[in-house]
């Protein structure tokens, strides 16, 4: 009793969502990294007995798989098209709603972030339609300028950039308030002395709203940098990785051979594999950041 009483209150609070994440996080973190270096799958699941341990075997076989190399092409295609474009169109919707002249900036800021909170079934449905090749809302549009009609999601050339379209719309609103509320930290009185020094609008978006949302600005490029390196839900929804496996991301991949083919060593191997490309990308945006 007496050692109980000089542990730190403070400690007595967080102990109940410590233990959730220590269950639900970091014993499924553990799980899965004994995991990839077994080749647990069905069979095991079924009989323990069956499991075997093969040290390096799956990352080795998954660094020679060329499926592996095709999913991590099309991931960085995702994350370095997509990524800069959702930051850039947050921004630019953030400084629109946030303007001293626009009217019902609580109306605007809601309508642009309803897409965020509604579910990509739902989306993907609408944008199915908006993409059909014969139907659809995009290629009439394209017509009426003479351009033949494009099938989006049946080329292989045009399928990802389809996605990136489709996911920049879906989740720019969340980025977007988020920069919102690093516009309004700045200052008014820096703006005000700007006006009086001469400067345009473009000079004071330079030299004040940037570097005064250098920040924010980080945090928005890290988390969205790593939401787009787990591109999962898009291609699985919209494309289930084709045409020619040109929507196959990391996350589709795992997830295949995991519940598809019940490779769960396989998949656990490569979803550590993701996880070293994203901390590795992550320290190399912040030591750019310093």
């Amino acid at each position: 009793m007496n050692t109980l009483r000089h542990i730190n209150p403070g400690i007595w609070f967080v102990a109940p969502a410590l233990t959730l994440i220590v269950l639900f996080f970091f014993l499924p973190v553990a799980a899965a990294l004994v995991l990839s270096f077994s080749d647990f799958d069905i069979y095991a699941l079924g009989d323990p007995d069956t499991l075997r341990w093969i040290g390096l075997d799956n990352y080795t076989h998954l660094l020679a798989d060329p499926l592996f190399w095709v999913a991590l092409k099309n991931t960085l295609y995702f994350v370095i098209a997509g990524g800069p474009l959702s930051v850039a169109v947050s921004l630019g919707a953030a400084l629109l709603v946030n303007h001293r002249l626009t009217r019902f900036k609580g109306l605007f800021r809601t309508l642009l972030f309803l897409p965020v909170v509604t579910t990509l079934v739902a989306v993907a449905v609408v944008w199915r339609y908006l993409y059909h090749p014969r139907y659809g809302f995009l290629n009439y549009a394209l017509g009426l300028i003479g351009v033949a009609p494009i099938d989006w999601l049946g080329d292989p050339d045009w399928a990802m950039p389809s996605l990136i379209l489709m996911a920049i719309w879906k989740n720019f609103g969340f980025n977007m308030i988020i920069l919102v509320a690093g516009l309004q930290n700045i200052p008014a009185r820096l703006y005000e002395a700007a006006v009086l020094d001469g400067a345009s609008n473009w000079r004071q978006f330079r030299y004040i709203t940037l570097p005064m949302l250098a920040p924010t600005f980080l945090f928005v490029t890290v988390i969205t940098m790593i939401g787009y390196f787990q591109l999962f839900a898009e291609p699985y929804v919209m494309t289930q990785g084709g045409p020619a496996n040109s929507t196959l991301s990391l996350g589709l991949l795992m997830f295949q051979e995991g519940f598809r083919w019940w490779n769960m060593g396989y998949a656990s191997a490569a979803a550590f594999v993701l996880f070293a490309i994203v901390l590795a990308a992550t320290m190399a945006q912040l030591k750019l950041r310093r």
